[in-house]
């Protein structure tokens, strides 16, 4: 075997050896009294009754990425369907984003200086209770979204099962921060004060990411 090729088979060993120690494990768990149809992307979709769990193994180096609940589905045998939030085309294993209201789950892995950036987002409403927390020792510091937001939710807001972020209602750029200079509005702090480890508008960054080093593990849990 020429050196050429010993260095390559070295090369690929040690980075296949890398992806492996910093792929990342989510555990995602539905805590609700009531039927959750998690979904991931990447990861797809999966219906979770009361009490139970699903595992995605996430790739190092995954950005734009998130995981979030949807509620009121029905899918036949082929996994088409609807929901009544966080629905993602029909689908049950999701190949995109879902729709407001739904409450986000969002990370990306292995970025500047091999951290991993997460945050709750509200940024498209809110649908069901969250916590997103390091599942590893070494990093500790989570985050949780608990508060009876649909039960309080402004009238101009409200959705069925859930509640709209303004972005989502008035579209406009005030609200959904597209060009220049953009703050918090009276219908962003609604979400701010009740979670305020949230993010409650577009460029709510300072107040709302969280990082943890590269080869972290993962859990999301539906009403914690």
């Amino acid at each position: 075997m020429s050196l050429l090729k010993s260095l390559s088979l070295i090369s690929i060993s040690l980075l296949i050896a890398l992806s492996l120690t910093n792929a990342a494990t989510f555990t995602v768990r539905n805590n609700c009294p009531y039927t959750v149809w998690a979904a991931a992307s990447p990861g797809g979709g999966r219906q979770l009754n009361s009490g139970e769990t699903w595992t995605l193994d996430v790739a190092a180096g995954t950005a734009g990425a998130r995981i979030w609940p949807r509620t009121g589905c029905s899918f036949d045998g082929a996994g088409r369907g609807q929901c009544q939030t966080g629905d993602c085309n029909g689908q049950l294993a999701c190949q995109g984003y879902g729709s407001p209201p739904n409450t986000l789950a969002e990370y990306a892995l292995n970025q500047y200086m091999n951290r991993d950036f997460f945050d709750i987002s509200l940024v498209d409403g809110f649908n069901v209770p969250m916590e997103f927390s390091p599942n590893s020792a070494g990093c500790t510091r989570g985050i949780r979204c608990t508060a009876d937001i649909n039960g309080q939710c402004p009238a101009a807001l409200r959705a069925p099962g859930g509640c709209n972020n303004p972005c989502t209602v008035y579209k406009t750029n005030q609200y959904c921060c597209n060009t220049g200079p953009c703050g918090p509005t009276d219908e962003s702090r609604f979400f701010k004060q009740r979670c305020p480890d949230a993010y409650s508008y577009p460029k709510d960054d300072q107040t709302s990411t969280f990082t943890c080093p590269g080869g972290t593990n993962y859990r999301v849990v539906f009403c914690p």
